[in-house]
């Protein structure tokens, strides 16, 4: 089961009075967890069913602005409520938090109690459902960096976010001795995840000064989202409580490389990997193939779930390892799309686009839904780009702004048909708020060039 804690066992640990605290999450348009505290004992006996919430979470920026033009909510509509229904398949201990639990949840409808279309864990879903009904499971995995500071959250804040000191001071990439450094947070974020039953495999440190990488066992497609969203909200608590903080922005200074967060895909089929051929020259069966011409016919229209901020767009520059082309390569590093474990059972393809400011669900969702259509039209693979990616002048690229990623979402028939024109609107609109957000405000850099030389 995707969590390590049955509710009979949660009822034992609440009576022995080893938990007195159930968080109860859903997860935001951002991918972060939200929800509520609730004693265990009022858990156990009524809060297990359902809760409620404002049903604002699902159209507020990453500010918790309640922005504007939204069809599903909004001040004219008088922002009522959702109810919170828990997965009691995903209960959890949540080690690094004393005497706690943790249940991920899904959003309904107050009225009719139907799963909410625009709630990201709901719109993963509905294409786990469209690929299961094809026959397939989906499998996938995640790659997440980011950046440890030496500071706490309140230093960082009350300085404005200037003079920023990663814990790390030079490029440990697979170094111990320079990780050893960062140990003593990583090996509780690496413990502490483990014990709430999340398949911890190896951190590592990154192609950057004060990079972080964690990477945690590949799963099913539903299992690996809420993975990724415990994991990052474990990981800043469990730095909080270390005294630093941590960030996931996809590129939080110029002259350093960005974060990102890989995705790692595949198909099974009656318990086998259906992504395999052992009599293709690479080891690629013809679904995989089909698959992965989805995701390249469709690479611009899901770049926003990949790519979902201004911000995002800085992290695609040449040579630092952050894609510029939506092309296929063979266990090349250069490629938006990258084929893994070549002539194994493992073989698979990683999308190398999405940075670790993505939301999970979004991204997994998006890519499903541009890999099924791949299968459903039958559609032809490219020819391999093989070499320095970078270089190749000709190549698709991937959008260069929020602005391209944002029309290229809301032209997609592809995914009006996969996720609804509901979703695709309400998403389309959180991209536009994003962009005038960002066109309204006079930055350092602005100041910095113009104030006197303008």
């Amino acid at each position: 089961m995707p969590g390590n804690l049955t509710f009979d066992a949660l009822k034992k640990a609440v009576s022995a009075g080893e938990i007195d605290t159930v968080l109860t999450c859903i997860v935001d348009m951002q991918g972060r967890l939200m929800g509520k505290r609730f004693h265990a004992v009022h858990f156990i006996e009524s809060g297990f069913e359902e809760t409620h919430c404002c049903n604002y979470l699902l159209a507020t920026d990453i500010e918790m602005y309640t922005v504007p033009g939204y069809e599903s909510t909004s001040w004219e509509k008088g922002y009522g409520d959702y109810v919170i229904k828990p997965d009691l398949d995903t209960l959890r201990l949540v080690p690094w938090l004393p005497a706690t639990a943790l249940v991920m949840c899904d959003l309904l409808d107050h009225h009719t109690h139907n799963e909410v279309p625009q709630s990201p864990r709901t719109i993963l879903k509905r294409q786990i459902a469209r690929a299961e009904a094809m026959g397939f499971t989906p499998m996938m995995a995640t790659e997440l960096e980011f950046f440890l500071f030496e500071q706490n959250y309140d230093e960082l804040n009350d300085s404005g976010y200037r003079d920023l000191k990663t814990l790390g001071r030079y490029n440990t990439d697979y170094a111990i001795f320079g990780t050893t450094k960062e140990e003593g947070v990583m090996r509780a974020i690496r413990n502490g995840l483990y014990g709430a039953g999340i398949p911890v495999e190896n951190s590592k440190g990154e192609a950057e000064a004060g990079q972080e990488e964690i990477n945690v066992k590949y799963a099913a497609a539903l299992e690996t989202a809420d993975n990724h969203a415990i994991v990052k909200n474990a990981c800043k608590e469990i730095a909080h409580q270390h005294g630093h903080a941590l960030t996931f922005m996809a590129k939080y200074a110029t002259d350093r490389a960005g974060s990102s967060s890989h995705v790692h895909q595949s198909l099974w089929q009656d318990g086998a990997p259906a992504f395999r051929d052992t009599d293709d020259p690479h080891g690629m069966s013809d679904l995989m193939k089909h698959y992965m011409a989805g995701l390249l016919a469709h690479a611009s229209d899901i770049t926003y779930f990949l790519a979902p901020y201004v911000n995002s767009y800085k992290r695609f520059c040449e040579g630092l390892f952050a894609p510029t082309k939506a092309v296929w390569s063979l266990d090349n590093r250069t490629a938006g799309y990258r084929v893994c474990g070549e002539g194994t059972k493992g073989i698979r393809v990683e999308c190398r686009v999405g940075g670790a400011d993505l939301n999970p669900y979004l991204a997994m969702a998006a890519l499903l839904a541009a890999g099924l259509d791949g299968i459903e039209k039958k559609m032809d693979l490219e020819p391999e780009m093989k070499g320095d990616v970078y270089q190749a002048g000709q190549a698709r690229e991937i959008p260069k702004t929020l602005g391209e990623a944002a029309a290229a979402l809301h032209g997609s028939a592809m995914l009006r048909a996969a996720m609804g024109d509901d979703v695709v609107d309400h998403y389309h609109r959180a991209a536009l708020w994003e962009i005038e957000e960002q066109t309204r405000v006079v930055t350092d850099w602005e100041v910095k060039r113009g104030l006197e030389r303008a």
